[in-house]
């Protein structure tokens, strides 16, 4: 329908009127868990990627050396149920923020001013587009050649199994056989997962392979995390702070993670402006 705007201000101006037309809607207050700066730094900074290729390029130059050590294990002691010694070697990566770059998702979510939500992120699984991150085929394909099993501890559910090994198949990243990706949900013999920590899952690595790398953009990753506090994350990983960059690859995700909620005390059922004050209180301005 054509505006009326116009034609109303012309009838006020021949009336003597002076008040303009009525103005524009104010646009609406910023997100309180607006992700732009994170998203668009993740596309478009060249930082971003220049982390990703050193982190797998130094990893590159380690395989070697981790492969030749028969005592070299990048499991804890928690995940690691029986000795490695005899067991094939196999490196571990997470697949989101690890291998996958799933931007397009969260940019989609800022454009349309929504929240996460499954059915939305499940779509996006599906279509099998995301895109490897930088220097992540390289890697995998060295330690395929060299005879290492390349697995994939992934927190999408085992329903997306089907698409996500399309997707990593697309990008370039060995993938040999079903086995080689441990979706959320799969049945671990002995042992039962506590929502999405990845414990199970590595413990049935532990009876398989000796592994000697571990990749992922959060804590859990790596290891489970009893309290997730800002404090108790820092004490989980402590032991370990030795094994980063040798044995534990960390590369950024600053979109979501685990991280997040331990700074609101885990309660997702908070209002979201409620959640954006308690993280605002965790600012170090000193």
């Amino acid at each position: 329908m054509t505006s009326r705007l116009p034609a109303l201000a012309a009838l006020f101006l021949l009336a003597g009127c002076t008040a303009a037309p009525p103005s524009r809607p104010v646009a609406s207050a910023t997100p309180a868990d607006d992700n732009l700066n994170a998203t668009a730094w993740v596309q478009n900074a060249v930082e971003h990627d220049l982390i990703y290729l050193q982190t797998y390029r130094d990893a590159q130059q380690r395989l070697g050396s981790a492969l030749a050590d028969a005592r070299w294990d990048a499991l804890t002691p928690a995940d690691r149920l029986q000795s490695s010694n005899g067991l094939p070697p196999a490196v571990v990566l997470d697949v989101d923020e690890t291998v996958l770059d799933n931007s397009p998702y969260q940019a989609r979510l800022i454009r349309a001013r929504a929240p996460f939500d499954q059915a939305s992120w499940d779509a996006w699984c599906r279509e099998a587009r995301a895109r490897a991150l930088p220097g992540v085929v390289a890697f995998t394909r060295q330690a395929a050649a060299q005879g290492i099993k390349v697995i994939f501890i992934s927190n999408r559910d085992k329903a997306l199994d089907e698409a996500t090994l399309a997707n990593l198949r697309q990008v370039g990243v060995p993938v040999a056989g079903p086995e080689a990706l441990l979706g959320l949900g799969t049945t671990v013999p002995g042992c039962t997962q506590h929502a999405s920590d990845k414990g199970c899952r590595r413990q049935w690595v532990s009876r398989h392979y000796r592994v000697l790398m571990q990749f992922g953009d959060q804590l859990g990753d790596f290891l489970d995390i009893p309290e997730n506090t800002p404090a108790g994350r820092a004490a989980s990983v402590k032991p370990y702070l030795d094994w980063i960059g040798r044995r534990w690859f960390v590369l950024p995700n600053p979109s979501y993670g685990s991280w997040e909620p331990a700074l609101f005390g885990n309660d997702w059922k908070l209002a979201v402006p409620e959640r954006r004050l308690r993280k605002i209180e965790t600012l170090r301005v000193d």
